[in-house]
């Protein structure tokens, strides 16, 4: 019985070790991938009461797990009248990070009446810094860094937004 459990341990370290020793050899592979060019999906507007703030922003949609997951991840640029809008299915506190973003972000979100409730501006490329919302949302929508500075947006102002 003891020399049985002697080799059942031998073979799980060396079980472990090949396992480690792939991992360590697949990390020292690089992975080349095609750049991820902006899916222009609808477009929205960002409203002051009644007064039209920013018109036609380009925006691309997250609305589906794998969609929210990646967001701008690995982007190298986006354009200034372009954004991504992501849609949850219900009103909840939300908390984005920049993890593989490769652009700096501002994050604005929306509550399910899609008024601005939270704003984080300039968001650095590639921190994972939790980036919480002060209210409960249901929309986030990310802009290029500077965007809610140069266009005077702030908590209270709404959006309008149309799918193609």
């Amino acid at each position: 019985m003891n020399i049985r459990r002697t080799l059942y341990i031998v073979s799980a370290s060396f079980l472990i070790g090949g396992i480690t020793y792939q991992c360590k050899k697949a990390e020292d592979k690089k992975i080349i991938s095609d750049e991820i060019t902006f899916t222009k999906e609808g477009t929205l507007q960002i409203y002051d009461n009644d007064s039209l703030l920013v018109d036609n922003i380009d925006i691309e949609i997250a609305e589906n797990e794998y969609e929210r997951q990646t967001g701008l991840m690995y982007r190298q640029s986006m354009q200034e009248k372009q954004a991504m809008l992501f849609i949850f299915k219900d009103e909840e506190p939300r908390s984005f990070y920049m993890r593989n973003t490769l652009i700096s972000l501002d994050i604005i979100y929306l509550n399910k009446d899609l008024k601005i409730v939270s704003i984080i501006k300039d968001a650095k490329p590639k921190d994972e810094t939790s980036l919480p919302s002060k209210a409960p949302a249901q929309y986030v929508l990310e802009v290029n860094a500077g965007l809610v500075d140069q266009w005077g947006l702030k908590e209270g102002n709404h959006i309008k937004f149309t799918r193609d």
